[in-house]
């Protein structure tokens, strides 16, 4: 069996890691770690859960060891980009683990913070720079953090950071670093895109693949309940009362209809928090921190914060809304069965997701097994409304649950066909437009480049 003192890792990590629950490396960790501390750039495929952090973080903390003096005054070592600050605050909290007890220096830069607070702690420079693209090309504009001297550039979840829009950000960001520095990109699917993100920015990569892209882990039993949109709430406690104790991570499409289930959900009388793009940086982070420290018992979330929960505990993960992106189901469910345990999926399925459904059963080359309900027929499918019809009309109010979340569920759309929330309000709302202007509806509003 390999260990990681068979990796030839510094005697400092291996006493950190002593004091953490990483006792044997994972396929990913075994195969890259070596490669990574000779040197070479590298592309890793795997699925999320497999430990690709830690893949990355302990042969680049081994190499910095080695320097044995500090950066220089707003100067970065090495940067680490990721998509969203969920995911940046991980990777900030394993990798002060892994330093425990040496002078390396960490420090995350992320939308939504104190802009003044991150350069003055970039003022005397830091070994490991974490950050989203969009605050960091703030702080490079400024003149408040300099690259020249970046050795190392680590994409993580490369794949989200194109499904986000942050190339652009990303080929502005490596102009700022050297060409001669090593290169390390992780992701845990391989669209065109990736590969030719990989030519442009790795020289002559090792690639180390542990699982085919888009395969979720074994260890989650996975599931689809087909029923109708005006009974996924009631459906969803009976699911949620099955299991008391255990921690659930319920996923919506969007911002205004996972908040309007979390507090029905509260109403229910569930321990529920949510995260999505209208919360504050400092809402997101303590709501995270009470469920992953046992508070609450159910956390509603949207894709944006998919690929940042890393909690072991989480036992059970249910698609409340189906994804529009097949490859996003991946990482969803990739939120349990975490730390070598086992986890469940189970997704709801009404009639106008069939298209989403059938997207991700043709990614996973096999169909979910099917746990409630019966598939919808041709015929309901056709009546349902399209995405083009209410999903892109109303977002602003939570899609297609949005106004049947605070009714009784029971009876109100029979086989999904009848007619979408708001068909009859003029515009889709319930005021007249221009009535609430702080709070624009729907796509009107631009966030911040990294703030969703």
């Amino acid at each position: 069996m390999t260990t990681f003192a068979d990796l030839g890792l510094s005697p400092k990590i291996l006493k950190a890691l002593e004091k953490t629950t990483l006792k044997t490396p994972t396929p990913i960790q075994a195969q890259a770690i070596p490669h990574i501390m000779q040197g070479r750039d590298l592309m890793g495929l795997a699925q999320t859960g497999t430990g690709k952090t830690a893949a990355f973080g302990l042969p680049l903390l081994h190499r910095l060891l080695d320097l044995g003096h500090p950066p220089g005054p707003k100067n970065v070592r090495a940067l680490i980009l990721a998509p969203t600050r969920e995911l940046i605050g991980q990777i900030k909290d394993n990798f002060e683990v892994f330093t425990k007890g040496t002078a390396v220096k960490i420090t995350m830069v992320v939308g939504g913070a104190s802009l003044f607070k991150q350069a003055q702690a970039l003022s005397k420079g830091t070994d490991v720079l974490v950050a989203t693209p969009g605050r960091l090309i703030d702080l490079l504009e400024r003149g408040d953090v300099s690259l020249e001297k970046c050795g190392y550039l680590v994409l993580d979840e490369a794949d989200h950071m194109l499904d986000m829009g942050f190339i652009h950000s990303l080929r502005k960001i490596a102009k700022h670093i050297p060409l001669k520095r090593q290169t390390l990109l992780f992701s845990a699917t391989m669209p065109k895109d990736i590969s030719e993100i990989a030519d442009t920015y790795l020289r002559d990569p090792i690639k180390v693949q542990v699982a085919p892209p888009g395969k979720p882990v074994e260890r989650i039993s996975q599931g689809v309940h087909f029923i109708p949109n005006g009974d996924k709430a009631r459906v969803l406690e009976e699911y949620l009362k099955k299991h008391p104790g255990e921690q659930a991570l319920v996923f919506g499409r969007t911002k205004h209809g996972s908040e309007k289930l979390s507090k029905l959900l509260a109403v229910w009388g569930f321990k529920v928090g949510s995260i999505h793009g209208n919360k504050s940086q400092n809402q997101r982070d303590r709501t995270l921190t009470e469920f992953r420290n046992g508070e609450l018992d159910v956390l509603v979330a949207t894709d944006v914060a998919a690929r940042g929960i890393d909690i072991p505990t989480v036992r059970h993960v249910y698609n409340f809304d189906l994804p529009n992106v097949p490859e996003n189901y991946v990482h969803r469910i990739g939120r349990t069965a975490r730390a070598g345990a086992n986890g469940s999926s189970i997704s709801f399925c009404a009639p106008a997701e069939m298209g989403e459904l059938q997207a991700i059963e043709k990614m996973l080359k096999a169909p979910l097994p099917v746990v409630g309900g019966a598939p919808w027929a041709a015929d309901i499918v056709a009546a349902a409304p399209k995405p083009g019809q209410n999903r892109g009309q109303r977002p602003g109010n939570g899609g297609r649950q949005g106004q049947k979340l605070t009714a009784k569920p029971q009876g109100q759309r029979p086989g999904g066909s009848a007619k979408p929330a708001g068909q009859g309000r003029p515009g889709g709302q319930g005021k007249p437009t221009g009535q609430r202007p702080a709070k624009p509806q729907g796509g009107t509003f631009a966030p911040r480049r990294d703030a969703r």
